[in-house]
């Protein structure tokens, strides 16, 4: 992806995206210039910057330790995850029972459909955010930054991470969300489907996420058989975002919409806006330093020892 300098009056403008412009500054960014396959760069723009307009870099969660009490689920945990699977089920129920009296079935399931499809567009949209902007003393979102973060350097511990644990944040977000309109809504099939399938996706990405990371001996067959099919982000789709240039590959509900959003360059669009609205730049302007490269699972528990 471009990167291109604060606005500067004295310099000149780079003409066009091959151009390598040199600027007497003392720090130097290399980036990317398209959202590229995982295992290609592409072209690079070499420009020269000052260290004061380099936006400041997360530091990643602490290094991960066996039986990691911060990986274990809470009575809270599991009370948020009940929550938000009872408010989906009362949706969906609601839908159902809605269609079945109206005999109108066609209208609930494409919306149903859409909530799907849809569900996935906003996961990808939603860990791009954080795993490009904020850190840990982000208002509402820092302890997701900061996880989120810190699982590029150590993406394994999301498989060890306990099902309520690592769903409880998503679904108290959908308590909150989905139970006025369950409470609200009582005769609209497709709305109460729309809802209940795109929140229930929603909520359960984290859980797709993990899935994403394990090994096909480690997954049930079912699970296997729904990545093989793209009903599920694959293994090797997600595995894509954890090569470099670490900017592609973000939705985790199915990746229907990765290769769409890669090619389009949609993202770095996202990214350009920002900057030069609100003058943020994204980590994945960056070059990937130690903070964010992977360490695997025997190397960081050897470390330990």
């Amino acid at each position: 992806m471009a990167i291109l300098p604060h606005h500067n009056p004295t310099l000149k403008p780079l003409y066009h995206s091959r151009t390598t412009h040199h600027i007497p500054l003392p720090r130097r960014i290399c980036c990317s210039t398209t959202t590229t396959p995982a295992k290609t760069r592409g072209d690079k723009i070499i420009v020269n910057e000052p260290a004061a307009l380099v936006q400041n870099v997360a530091t990643v969660s602490t290094r991960p330790v066996l039986n990691d009490p911060t990986l274990q689920s809470t009575w809270s945990h599991r009370v948020w995850v009940a929550s938000g699977c009872t408010t989906v089920l009362i949706s969906l129920g609601k839908s159902i029972t809605t269609a079945v009296d109206s005999h109108i079935w066609i209208e609930p399931i494409l919306a149903g459909f859409i909530g799907y499809v849809l569900a996935d567009l906003g996961s990808g949209i939603y860990h791009w955010g954080i795993d490009n902007y904020g850190d840990s003393r982000t208002p509402f979102f820092g302890t997701q930054i900061e996880a989120f973060q810190g699982h590029h350097k150590w993406p394994w511990t999301i498989t060890r991470r306990q099902f309520a644990n690592n769903l409880h944040a998503l679904a108290r977000a959908v308590t909150f969300t989905v139970l006025p309109l369950d409470l609200i809504c009582n005769d609209n099939a497709a709305l109460l489907g729309f809802v209940g399938v795109c929140s229930g996706c929603i909520m359960f990405s984290q859980q797709f996420h993990a899935w994403a990371h394990s090994t096909k001996s480690k997954l049930p067959a079912a699970v296997v058989a729904l990545q093989d099919a793209g009903i599920l982000v694959s293994r090797s789709q997600h595995a894509a975002h954890h090569r470099p240039p670490y900017n592609n590959n973000y939705c985790i509900v199915s990746g229907v919409w990765n290769e769409f959003l890669d090619s389009s360059k949609f993202f770095e669009a996202l990214e350009m806006l920002f900057f030069f609205k609100l003058g943020a730049r994204p980590r994945s302007w960056t070059e990937p330093n130690s903070e964010w490269t992977e360490e695997t699972e025997s190397t960081s528990l050897i470390s330990q020892l």
